[in-house]
């Protein structure tokens, strides 16, 4: 049997700040966390609802930060929707929220775009902070993290074993040599394992045509490539496999419009895990993915590459791009 577990980083957008006031907030909630559109909500009132539809188990890292500038009544938003439909929330944390905070409640002469970018003590500090937040908000003690931005280093594993969180989610075997991680972890190294005294858990990928790894996000991956890798997965015994969205990817977040193209991939998903045989979808909290070692592995091969598979993706991807425009 092999887990699916269907990750979603639940964040408001520091891109999109436009001040401290009520309004803002409420702008920022409606575009990166709501998605409100004209076809209706597609943010995670959307996603726990498909969930709740075809029985998904998911796991939601939700960001705290945004409560030095709105309060915790600003996570409490995010968390108590998650919480009510019998969702998993885990810990997110993105950095940058420190340099748009007048009045910072942790580190206030420090700022960072990730959180690699500061001492083992500092990231102590955050993470703290952040899973303080997260629980006043109403989100059981947390158990698992990831990065924002997948920022994370060695030290960010050793802070998290300090404070008593036992999974990171940081790694992703296909952005090694291109995204901003620095956990000495290869492309690799797939498969959940224990390291720097806490149990990593990459994010899944598959092979490109290329002869590199593309990463399992909703957004960079079709449906039938996402399907596929699910299937050899579970065909090569892999225990897990972790596929990546966000709170705001069914939508174009500066025109608010639904993004057909990713939605529907997104709902093929959840109709496919529901009839997938073989394959069942876990959490943090309930089913936590198993792990092996660096001297005795779990088996991580990923999906082959096919042609005809990413040729339909390309020309998905043309379809989005053209049509809906960037997230």
């Amino acid at each position: 049997m092999t887990q699916a577990f269907i990750t979603i980083d639940t964040e408001y957008s520091s891109g999109l700040f436009t001040g401290a006031d009520k309004a803002a907030r409420e702008d920022n909630f409606a575009r990166s966390i709501a998605c409100i559109t004209p076809d209706g909500p597609a943010g995670i009132t959307h996603k726990l609802a498909k969930f709740a539809e075809h029985d998904v188990k998911a796991v939601f890292f939700v960001d705290p930060m945004p409560a030095m500038i709105w309060g915790i009544a600003a996570i409490e938003d995010v968390v108590g929707p998650i919480i009510e439909a019998g969702q998993d929330v885990q810990l997110h944390c993105h950095t940058e929220w420190l340099e748009l905070a007048e009045d910072k409640a942790v580190l206030k002469d420090r700022t960072g775009a990730n959180i690699k970018d500061f001492t083992f003590e500092e990231q102590c500090q955050l993470l703290e902070y952040a899973r303080d937040v997260l629980i006043a908000a109403g989100a059981p003690k947390p158990v698992a993290f990831r990065a924002g931005n997948y920022g994370a280093n060695n030290d960010t594993l050793r802070a998290l074993a300090a404070i008593g969180i036992r999974y990171d989610s940081s790694h992703c075997p296909a952005l090694v040599e291109s995204g901003p991680c620095e956990i000495t972890l290869t492309e690799r190294d797939r498969s959940p394992m224990l390291h720097e005294g806490i149990i990593e858990v990459p994010v899944g990928a598959i092979a490109t045509i290329t002869g590199g790894l593309r990463h399992a996000q909703i957004t960079a991956l079709s449906l039938g490539e996402m399907t596929a890798a699910l299937r050899y997965a579970r065909s090569t015994n892999q225990p897990s496999f972790t596929l990546v969205t966000h709170s705001f990817e069914l939508v174009n977040r500066s025109k608010m419009t639904l993004n057909r193209v990713v939605n529907a991939r997104f709902e093929g998903l959840c109709e496919a895990l529901a009839d997938m045989e073989g394959v069942t979808t876990g959490n943090y909290r309930a089913t936590p993915p198993l792990h092996g070692s660096a001297s005795n592995p779990l088996p991580s091969d990923p999906l082959p590459a096919n042609p005809l598979r990413t040729g339909w993706r390309l020309a998905e991807q043309l379809a989005s791009n053209t049509l809906y425009g960037s997230l």
